[in-house]
Protein backbone atom coordinates (compact mmCIF):
# COMPACT_ATOMS: atom_id res chain seq x y z
CA UNK A 1 0.00 0.00 0.00
CA UNK A 2 2.96 1.93 0.16
CA UNK A 3 3.90 2.12 -3.31
CA UNK A 4 0.62 3.89 -4.04
CA UNK A 5 -0.73 6.76 -3.90
CA UNK A 6 -4.65 5.96 -3.43
CA UNK A 7 -6.81 3.78 -0.47
CA UNK A 8 -8.00 1.61 -2.56
CA UNK A 9 -6.87 -2.04 -3.33
CA UNK A 10 -6.17 -3.22 -6.91
CA UNK A 11 -6.77 -6.68 -6.86
CA UNK A 12 -4.17 -9.13 -8.39
CA UNK A 13 -5.61 -11.56 -10.89
CA UNK A 14 -7.07 -14.73 -9.43
CA UNK A 15 -8.20 -18.29 -10.56
CA UNK A 16 -10.87 -18.79 -8.11
CA UNK A 17 -13.86 -16.96 -9.90
CA UNK A 18 -13.40 -19.05 -13.03
CA UNK A 19 -13.15 -21.93 -10.54
CA UNK A 20 -16.01 -21.04 -8.80
CA UNK A 21 -18.38 -20.74 -11.97
CA UNK A 22 -17.17 -24.36 -13.28
CA UNK A 23 -17.89 -25.53 -9.51
CA UNK A 24 -21.15 -24.20 -9.50
CA UNK A 25 -21.59 -25.27 -13.79
CA UNK A 26 -21.02 -28.63 -12.23
CA UNK A 27 -23.45 -28.26 -9.21
CA UNK A 28 -26.50 -27.49 -11.51
CA UNK A 29 -25.85 -29.78 -14.34
CA UNK A 30 -25.07 -32.48 -11.88
CA UNK A 31 -28.45 -32.24 -10.13
CA UNK A 32 -30.29 -31.90 -13.36
CA UNK A 33 -27.92 -35.72 -13.87
CA UNK A 34 -29.09 -36.48 -10.30
CA UNK A 35 -32.44 -35.77 -10.77
CA UNK A 36 -32.96 -37.55 -14.40
CA UNK A 37 -30.47 -40.53 -14.30
CA UNK A 38 -29.83 -41.14 -10.25
CA UNK A 39 -26.15 -40.65 -10.98
CA UNK A 40 -24.52 -38.00 -8.10
CA UNK A 41 -21.45 -38.06 -9.85
CA UNK A 42 -21.09 -34.74 -11.12
CA UNK A 43 -22.82 -33.11 -8.44
CA UNK A 44 -20.34 -34.11 -6.38
CA UNK A 45 -17.87 -33.05 -8.41
CA UNK A 46 -19.38 -29.59 -8.28
CA UNK A 47 -19.50 -29.26 -4.41
CA UNK A 48 -15.62 -30.56 -4.25
CA UNK A 49 -14.37 -27.94 -6.24
CA UNK A 50 -16.80 -25.37 -4.79
CA UNK A 51 -15.46 -26.24 -1.50
CA UNK A 52 -11.96 -26.21 -2.06
CA UNK A 53 -12.01 -22.88 -4.47
CA UNK A 54 -14.12 -21.32 -1.37
CA UNK A 55 -11.34 -22.36 1.12
CA UNK A 56 -8.81 -21.23 -1.02
CA UNK A 57 -10.38 -17.54 -2.00
CA UNK A 58 -11.36 -17.17 1.89
CA UNK A 59 -7.52 -17.75 2.72
CA UNK A 60 -6.21 -14.77 0.22
CA UNK A 61 -9.26 -12.42 1.56
CA UNK A 62 -7.85 -13.51 5.23
CA UNK A 63 -4.53 -12.57 3.97
CA UNK A 64 -5.37 -8.95 1.72
CA UNK A 65 -7.09 -8.17 5.04
CA UNK A 66 -5.55 -9.22 7.96
CA UNK A 67 -1.69 -9.22 6.97
CA UNK A 68 -1.28 -6.92 4.16
CA UNK A 69 -3.10 -4.25 4.89
CA UNK A 70 -5.20 -3.90 2.04
CA UNK A 71 -8.11 -3.31 3.64
CA UNK A 72 -8.40 0.10 4.43
CA UNK A 73 -11.27 2.61 5.56
CA UNK A 74 -12.17 3.20 1.84
CA UNK A 75 -11.77 -0.45 0.91
CA UNK A 76 -14.26 -1.59 3.90
CA UNK A 77 -16.78 1.09 2.97
CA UNK A 78 -16.87 -0.91 -0.70
CA UNK A 79 -17.16 -4.12 0.93
CA UNK A 80 -19.76 -3.00 3.05
CA UNK A 81 -21.99 -1.69 0.11
CA UNK A 82 -21.44 -4.74 -1.49
CA UNK A 83 -22.69 -7.04 1.32
CA UNK A 84 -25.24 -4.41 1.66
CA UNK A 85 -26.49 -4.88 -2.58
CA UNK A 86 -25.72 -8.93 -2.21
CA UNK A 87 -28.49 -9.17 0.73
CA UNK A 88 -30.78 -7.25 -1.27
CA UNK A 89 -30.43 -9.37 -3.69
CA UNK A 90 -31.14 -12.25 -1.49
CA UNK A 91 -34.28 -10.51 -0.36
CA UNK A 92 -35.59 -10.06 -4.08
CA UNK A 93 -34.55 -14.03 -4.42
CA UNK A 94 -36.66 -14.89 -1.61
CA UNK A 95 -39.53 -12.38 -2.42
CA UNK A 96 -40.40 -14.65 -5.70
CA UNK A 97 -40.92 -17.33 -3.46
CA UNK A 98 -43.48 -16.08 -1.38
CA UNK A 99 -45.30 -14.16 -4.43
CA UNK A 100 -45.42 -17.94 -5.70
CA UNK A 101 -46.72 -19.28 -2.44
CA UNK A 102 -49.44 -16.18 -2.11
CA UNK A 103 -50.41 -16.38 -5.44
CA UNK A 104 -51.31 -20.12 -5.31
CA UNK A 105 -52.84 -19.70 -1.76
CA UNK A 106 -55.06 -16.93 -2.33
CA UNK A 107 -56.58 -17.79 -4.95
CA UNK A 108 -56.15 -21.87 -5.74
CA UNK A 109 -56.80 -23.53 -9.17
CA UNK A 110 -59.83 -25.15 -10.02
CA UNK A 111 -57.72 -28.31 -9.98
CA UNK A 112 -56.68 -28.48 -6.65
CA UNK A 113 -60.04 -28.07 -5.66
CA UNK A 114 -60.03 -24.51 -4.77
CA UNK A 115 -58.61 -25.50 -1.40
CA UNK A 116 -55.53 -24.70 0.43
CA UNK A 117 -54.35 -26.74 1.48
CA UNK A 118 -54.99 -29.17 -1.71
CA UNK A 119 -57.11 -31.92 -0.55
CA UNK A 120 -54.91 -34.84 1.08
CA UNK A 121 -52.27 -32.45 2.43
CA UNK A 122 -51.62 -32.45 6.07
CA UNK A 123 -49.50 -29.11 6.82
CA UNK A 124 -47.59 -29.39 9.95
CA UNK A 125 -48.48 -28.12 13.10
CA UNK A 126 -46.92 -24.73 13.79
CA UNK A 127 -46.82 -25.05 17.27
CA UNK A 128 -44.30 -28.31 17.11
CA UNK A 129 -40.98 -28.15 15.09
CA UNK A 130 -41.54 -25.21 13.61
CA UNK A 131 -42.02 -22.89 16.63
CA UNK A 132 -38.52 -24.47 18.13
CA UNK A 133 -36.95 -23.48 15.29
CA UNK A 134 -38.25 -20.17 15.45
CA UNK A 135 -37.20 -19.66 19.40
CA UNK A 136 -33.88 -21.15 17.85
CA UNK A 137 -33.22 -18.67 15.24
CA UNK A 138 -34.11 -15.72 17.28
CA UNK A 139 -32.18 -16.82 20.38
CA UNK A 140 -29.07 -17.07 18.01
CA UNK A 141 -30.02 -13.51 17.20
CA UNK A 142 -29.44 -12.54 20.46
CA UNK A 143 -26.03 -14.61 21.12
CA UNK A 144 -24.72 -13.18 17.39
CA UNK A 145 -25.23 -9.11 18.41
CA UNK A 146 -23.78 -10.29 22.17
CA UNK A 147 -21.08 -11.87 20.53
CA UNK A 148 -20.64 -8.24 18.03
CA UNK A 149 -20.98 -6.50 21.37
CA UNK A 150 -18.25 -7.93 22.99
CA UNK A 151 -16.21 -7.56 19.85
CA UNK A 152 -16.61 -3.53 20.36
CA UNK A 153 -15.36 -3.59 23.85
CA UNK A 154 -12.53 -6.32 23.00
CA UNK A 155 -14.23 -8.84 25.86
CA UNK A 156 -13.03 -12.19 25.51
CA UNK A 157 -16.97 -13.31 26.06
CA UNK A 158 -17.05 -12.71 22.03
CA UNK A 159 -15.93 -16.05 21.09
CA UNK A 160 -18.67 -17.70 23.66
CA UNK A 161 -21.02 -15.73 22.05
CA UNK A 162 -20.46 -17.15 18.64
CA UNK A 163 -19.61 -20.53 19.28
CA UNK A 164 -23.09 -20.59 20.78
CA UNK A 165 -24.41 -18.87 17.29
CA UNK A 166 -22.59 -21.90 15.70
CA UNK A 167 -24.16 -24.47 17.96
CA UNK A 168 -27.89 -23.17 17.71
CA UNK A 169 -27.65 -22.71 13.62
CA UNK A 170 -26.56 -26.66 13.94
CA UNK A 171 -29.36 -27.30 16.02
CA UNK A 172 -31.95 -25.47 13.44
CA UNK A 173 -30.21 -27.50 10.24
CA UNK A 174 -30.84 -30.68 12.56
CA UNK A 175 -34.23 -30.08 13.05
CA UNK A 176 -35.30 -29.25 9.73
CA UNK A 177 -34.24 -32.17 8.07
CA UNK A 178 -35.94 -34.20 10.78
CA UNK A 179 -38.81 -32.21 9.73
CA UNK A 180 -38.52 -32.91 6.06
CA UNK A 181 -37.52 -36.81 7.38
CA UNK A 182 -41.15 -37.09 8.03
CA UNK A 183 -43.03 -34.44 6.63
CA UNK A 184 -46.52 -36.04 5.15
CA UNK A 185 -46.21 -34.69 1.95
CA UNK A 186 -43.52 -34.61 -0.72
CA UNK A 187 -41.71 -31.77 -3.16
CA UNK A 188 -43.95 -33.26 -5.93
CA UNK A 189 -47.45 -33.35 -4.20
CA UNK A 190 -48.62 -29.99 -6.00
CA UNK A 191 -47.80 -26.46 -5.98
CA UNK A 192 -48.24 -26.77 -2.13
CA UNK A 193 -45.39 -29.33 -1.73
CA UNK A 194 -43.53 -27.89 -4.19
CA UNK A 195 -43.70 -23.89 -2.81
CA UNK A 196 -43.26 -25.25 0.92
CA UNK A 197 -39.97 -27.55 0.06
CA UNK A 198 -37.98 -24.85 -2.16
CA UNK A 199 -38.99 -21.94 -0.05
CA UNK A 200 -37.73 -23.68 3.12
CA UNK A 201 -35.05 -25.86 1.54
CA UNK A 202 -33.21 -22.59 0.33
CA UNK A 203 -33.74 -20.96 3.52
CA UNK A 204 -32.12 -24.17 4.89
CA UNK A 205 -29.12 -24.04 2.51
CA UNK A 206 -28.69 -20.59 3.74
CA UNK A 207 -28.36 -21.19 6.71
CA UNK A 208 -26.01 -24.24 6.11
CA UNK A 209 -23.92 -21.34 4.54
CA UNK A 210 -24.40 -18.84 7.39
CA UNK A 211 -22.95 -21.45 9.86
CA UNK A 212 -20.01 -22.13 7.51
CA UNK A 213 -19.39 -18.18 7.36
CA UNK A 214 -19.99 -18.00 11.22
CA UNK A 215 -17.64 -20.82 11.65
CA UNK A 216 -15.02 -19.29 9.33
CA UNK A 217 -15.46 -16.26 11.37
CA UNK A 218 -14.72 -18.25 14.68
CA UNK A 219 -11.31 -19.43 13.29
CA UNK A 220 -10.34 -15.71 12.83
CA UNK A 221 -11.58 -15.07 16.24
CA UNK A 222 -9.51 -17.58 17.90
CA UNK A 223 -6.27 -16.47 16.14
CA UNK A 224 -7.11 -12.63 17.30
CA UNK A 225 -7.58 -11.46 13.72
CA UNK A 226 -10.23 -9.11 15.14
CA UNK A 227 -10.34 -5.55 16.57
CA UNK A 228 -12.68 -3.34 18.15
CA UNK A 229 -11.87 -1.11 14.89
CA UNK A 230 -11.06 -3.73 11.98
CA UNK A 231 -14.07 -6.62 12.36
CA UNK A 232 -15.45 -6.16 9.06
CA UNK A 233 -15.66 -10.27 8.17
CA UNK A 234 -17.21 -10.43 11.78
CA UNK A 235 -20.10 -8.18 10.58
CA UNK A 236 -20.73 -9.02 7.51
CA UNK A 237 -21.36 -12.44 8.70
CA UNK A 238 -24.21 -11.35 11.35
CA UNK A 239 -25.53 -8.76 8.71
CA UNK A 240 -26.12 -12.15 6.71
CA UNK A 241 -27.70 -13.96 9.57
CA UNK A 242 -29.57 -11.54 10.70
CA UNK A 243 -31.17 -11.86 6.86
CA UNK A 244 -31.39 -15.71 7.52
CA UNK A 245 -33.38 -14.94 10.91
CA UNK A 246 -35.98 -11.78 9.23
CA UNK A 247 -36.81 -14.21 6.16
CA UNK A 248 -37.12 -17.20 8.64
CA UNK A 249 -39.86 -15.20 10.58
CA UNK A 250 -41.61 -14.43 7.58
CA UNK A 251 -41.71 -18.14 6.42
CA UNK A 252 -42.96 -19.65 9.59
CA UNK A 253 -45.90 -16.36 9.34
CA UNK A 254 -47.22 -17.11 6.33
CA UNK A 255 -46.16 -21.03 5.37
CA UNK A 256 -46.38 -22.33 8.76
CA UNK A 257 -49.00 -20.31 10.84
CA UNK A 258 -51.06 -18.99 8.13
CA UNK A 259 -51.13 -21.58 5.61
CA UNK A 260 -52.01 -23.60 9.11
CA UNK A 261 -54.63 -21.39 9.84
CA UNK A 262 -56.17 -21.77 6.14
CA UNK A 263 -56.29 -25.74 7.07
CA UNK A 264 -58.15 -25.37 10.38
CA UNK A 265 -60.83 -23.34 8.65
CA UNK A 266 -61.42 -25.30 5.67
CA UNK A 267 -61.34 -28.52 8.13
CA UNK A 268 -64.19 -27.06 10.45
CA UNK A 269 -66.53 -25.06 7.36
Amino acid sequence: MSMQSHPFHMVNMSPWPLTAAIGSLSITTGMIKWFHFNSMNLFLIGVTILSITSIQWWRDIIREATFQGHHTSSVVTGLKWGMILFIISEILFFISFFWAFFHSSLSPNIELGSLWPPHGILPFNPAHIPLLNTSILLASGVTITWSHHNILINNKKALTALTITIILGLYFTTLQAWEYFQAPFSISDSIYGTTFFVATGFHGLHVIVGSSFLSITLLRMLNSHFSPNHHFGFEAAAWYWHFVDVVWLFLYISIYWWGSCLFSMTLYS
